[in-house]
Formats: C-alpha cells, structure tokens, sequence
C-alpha cells in the first residue's frame, strides 16, 4: 500500500509538472500574439498598402510603379518608419476582412469616414476632403439640378463605397454596383447607366477635356466626406499615422502633394 501511495505522488507530481510547464508554453505564445502592429510591421519590413487603382490617389505610371496622392504619403510615412510601402489591390467589398486575415496592413485609398469604417477598423484622423458627385454626359447635365429630378435615372457606384451608400440615403431606386469606380465611368460611357456617382477627386482628374472622358462631366455634389486611413482594431498604428498626418500638414509635405494632385487637405 505504501508502494502504491509512493507511486501515485510521484506520478502525480511528474503530471503537474508537466502542466506547468505547458502553461509555460501558453504564455509564451501569448506573448507573440500581443505583439503590436507597429512592431509587427517593422519585424516584416513592409507596410502593406491595400488599394484600387483609383487616380489621383493611387493608380500605376507609365513604368507600372504606383504613384499619386496616397501612394506618396504611404511611401513617406514608410521611410519614417524604416519600412518599405508595398501596394496590394484588393477588392474593395472584402477590404475589411483583408485587414483583419493580415492580408494587408492598411486601407489607404480614399477611403470615406463612415460609420461602418468607424466599427470595422482603428480609423485615423481626417488627411483629405471628399465628395460624392454625380458624372454624367456634358451634353445632359444641365438637365438635372437636384438629387429629386436624378430619381428616375439609372446610376452605377461602386460596390461597398460611400457613392453606393449616397444613391440609397437619396432614394435612388435603378442603382448598379460594379467592382470599381473607374467601372462606373465606363458605364456612362458605354451607355448602359446615365449616370454614376463618383469621389470628386476622381471626377476631376478623369473626366472632361483632355482625358479618356472627354464626354462626361461633374454634376452636383451629393454629400461631403473626408478621408481616412483605417488599422486593424485596436492597432496602435491609429496614433501612430496620426502622428504622421500632424507632422506632415506642419511639414508642407501634403499641401505638397496637395498642390500636385489636386487633392483637398483636410483641415
């Protein structure tokens, strides 16, 4: 009996052993995963920039390389950190989950502040203003002067975009979503909407005289917007770019790029 009890302390004891040091092990992982994503971001050497091509805030030169509003700022808020920018297209419906996969570490494409950006990601502060305008053919525009006589009208947006939100707060009942807002353009083009809807940025840099939409021009303004780069939840790279937004609006570096691009800072 005395064996038996001898055996079953050390057995005991081999047992708890054993689970102590396996809890060892759990606090070691979660240690790893508490990592910040700052420092996730320097370990790697990369800052991931997830885009569309969408000029004049990130579209490709004639070289292929990315360039324009966005990529620049990206780029130099990379070097200040001692990382590279690395830009990856994404699809903008999916934007969300390919931040929270670590597909990318950032949204930074003209991306509107909005309620559902405000929940689904660490949003930064305000670097640029918006609106959502109505492109249409020059020919038609001065047809139409308010928000209430475009109801009848067949609008293309981009899918998950601020434009697809504007056409339902207003009503607007024959709304197509499609992957892109440079495939909302080509709707009016081809003819198949009268109209799309459209950041203005966009609507300046590629439509009218002189550009592949010499046809089309900018109608109203729907709405003013600004805006934002968003971090996964909780990221500490929130406070970090909005470090950066400060330093470069005392800097001259986005007025800079302001004056390059035709892009409104924000105030």
């Amino acid at each position: 009996m005395k064996m038996k009890k001898i055996i079953a302390i050390l057995t005991a004891a081999v047992m708890t052993a054993a689970f102590c040091a396996g809890c060892g092990k759990t606090e070691t992982k979660g240690d790893a995963a508490v990592q910040s994503d700052s420092e996730y971001i320097k370990e790697k050497g990369k800052l991931i920039v997830g885009i569309t091509e969408y000029e004049p805030m990130d579209y490709q030169d004639k070289n292929g390389k990315w360039t324009g509003f966005d990529a620049e700022f990206a780029e130099a808020v990379a070097k200040e950190m001692g990382v590279d920018a690395e830009f990856v297209v994404i699809d903008w419906d999916n934007k969300f989950f390919e931040l929270e996969s670590k597909a990318i570490d950032c949204i930074w494409n003209g991306m509107t502040i909005t309620d559902e950006v405000k929940l689904n990601t660490a949003c930064s502060d305000p670097y640029a203003k918006n609106e959502q305008v109505v492109v249409m053919n020059k020919d038609k525009v001065n047809n139409y002067k308010d928000a209430d006589s475009m109801k009848g009208l067949k609008f293309a947006v981009e899918s998950g975009s601020a434009a697809e939100s504007a056409a339902s707060d207003l009503g607007f009942a024959n709304v197509t979503a499609v992957k892109a807002q440079s495939d909302a353009l080509m709707e009016v083009q081809s003819g198949s909407a009268d109209a799309c809807i459209i950041d203005i940025t966009m609507a300046a840099s590629m439509t009218g005289k002189g550009t592949s939409y010499a046809d089309l021009t900018q109608g109203i303004s729907l709405t003013k917007e600004e805006y934002g780069i968003g971090f996964r939840k909780n990221s500490d790279m929130k406070d970090t770019m909005n470090g950066y937004i400060k330093q470069f609006k005392e800097n001259g570096k986005l007025a800079e790029l302001s004056e390059k691009y035709g892009v409104a800072v924000a105030d």
